[in-house]
């Protein structure tokens, strides 16, 4: 089996009620909040490497987790640090994974335009001189995987990580029953 890399995990929570961005920003050192460029208060935690943004309406999204702890982790810690600058919120809250982002390698180079005639027009884009990879949406799991010429795939739209890993299992047994996989 291939190795997978989780590259982003994308999800979203909430905090409660309405959120005074304001005094947060001034709680939290190093918040980005600027309500001209951008309705939410964007927070950068190094550890885990994260960027988490809030919204007035007390509406949560954490980005740049490199898995699913990551995220409870960096949830949990903005949430304690506004708790404990004196705002009441939830600091527990149930977290949707969003969308997970991760690669892989097939460890061989692929004939994308092989490929593009063998797995169907239906599911397939391919359009070499627009983008130099193949989108095949997968149906089950609902995922989107680009192919490149060089076996390195990314898996986008996954909702927990075994999404990537059936995905990657599916394309690796569709290629090689069409004889375009060793």
């Amino acid at each position: 089996m291939a190795k997978i890399k989780i590259e982003n995990v994308v999800a979203s929570t909430s905090l409660g009620g309405e959120l005074d961005l304001q005094a947060i920003a001034l709680a939290l050192g190093g918040a980005e909040y600027e309500p001209e460029q951008f309705p939410g208060l964007i927070y950068r935690l190094k550890e885990p490497k994260t960027a988490t943004l809030l919204f007035r309406s007390g509406k949560v999204v954490c980005t740049g987790a490199k898995s699913l702890a990551d995220v409870g982790t960096a949830i949990r810690t903005v949430a304690k640090q506004i708790k404990d600058s004196g705002i009441d919120i939830n600091t527990d809250p149930d977290i949707e994974v969003q969308n997970i982002v991760a690669s892989s390698d097939l460890e061989q180079e692929i004939n994308l335009n092989a490929i593009a005639i063998s797995l169907g027009l239906e599911r397939v884009e391919y359009e070499p001189e627009q983008f130099p990879g193949l989108v095949y949406r997968l149906d089950e799991p609902k995922v989107v995987v680009l192919l490149f010429g060089s076996g390195k795939l990314v898996c986008t739209g996954a909702r927990q990580p075994s999404d990537v890993s059936r995905a990657v299992q599916k394309i690796t047994v569709e290629l090689q029953a069409a004889g375009l996989l060793r």
